[in-house]
């Protein structure tokens, strides 16, 4: 049984950029990319409306959502 021969001391040195090194610099890379991209801009959010808008009455029960109360009962 033949063993395989050692590798000679005088070899080049192998490459530091490995793939699994290049995929992982990738993906950390796009991780990154898409956190700035979530992160807010700066400055709070205004409402855009006016103060008569504000205080205006948003909810009717009207006919049809009267009948949509009666005949989801449990």
């Amino acid at each position: 049984m033949k063993t395989p021969p050692e590798p000679s001391r005088n070899s080049a040195p192998r490459n530091p950029l490995q793939r699994r090194d290049i995929l992982k610099t990738l993906g950390l890379g796009a991780a990154g990319a898409a956190a700035a991209a979530v992160l807010p801009a700066g400055g709070e959010a205004q409402a855009m409306e006016s103060p008569q808008e504000q205080v205006k009455t948003r909810y009717r029960e009207t006919e049809h959502v009267k009948r949509f109360y009666a005949l989801n009962r449990l």
